[in-house]
């Protein structure tokens, strides 16, 4: 998939209104957020709930998945047009496949992949957990590492097919289980990162209107149609 001028335009002209259509806050008294409902349906076949502070597990046998602000919500699919609630399905499918269980939170202090993935890792029983952006990048994390060190990062999310997002759940769970897994084989593309960067800038800025950074990662039930 390539974008053609036409189309690069279209999306710099987009990011340029993002950016200016914004209104200037009153200095006076600062606009007061809209607190979220606690049903988020997604389009497609996927319906996340929220249900409160999300707990920090205690269990050695599970692996949280962080879902960055926008996902499944507010963006719906990948940066290649991947539904969220396929790829959602394919990570879990891949931790079930190992025998361990999964646990969903929603980030919204941050849209960095590598800071989403550590606090799902912070919040997982067994230390590891997942983070993943709309746009498709996904980290694999362990609580005791530095935000921005990792187990496995996936940073093409053009270049992430189905198939990769399971074998990126079960490598979780390996390492959940103590297990050291061969990481997850990655395609590498240089013309990627040229050919999607006015569209993954602009997704970024999407996701990042969604950040609250006051408020703590919430649980989500997950329910697929």
């Amino acid at each position: 998939m390539t974008f053609d001028e036409k189309t690069l335009r279209s999306v710099i002209a987009e990011v340029i209104k993002e950016m200016t259509s914004q209104p200037a806050p009153a200095a006076s008294a600062p606009a007061a957020a809209a607190p979220a409902p606690a049903t988020l349906p997604a389009a497609g076949k996927m319906t996340l709930t929220e249900q409160g502070d999300a707990p920090k597990g205690v269990a050695p046998d599970e692996v949280v998945i962080g879902l960055a602000p926008a996902f499944g919500i507010y963006q719906t699919e990948t940066i290649i047009h991947q539904p969220h609630d396929k790829v959602l399905r394919e990570i879990i499918a891949g931790i079930e496949e190992e025998g361990l269980k999964w646990r969903v939170v929603r980030v919204y202090r941050t849209s960095d992949v590598s800071f989403i993935a550590h606090d799902a890792a912070e919040y997982s029983g067994s230390g590891i957990g997942i983070g993943i952006q709309s746009k498709g990048t996904t980290v694999i994390h362990q609580k005791d590492l530095p935000p921005l060190s990792n187990l496995e990062l996936f940073s093409q999310a053009p270049l992430i097919e189905m198939d990769t997002f399971r074998q990126i759940g079960k490598n979780a769970a390996k390492y959940a289980k103590g297990e050291a897994p061969t990481p997850v084989p990655v395609r590498n593309d240089q013309m990627a990162r040229p050919t999607y960067q006015a569209i993954a800038a602009l997704l970024h800025i999407k996701e990042t209107e969604h950040v609250d950074n006051d408020k703590r990662p919430q649980a989500v039930a997950v329910s697929f149609q």
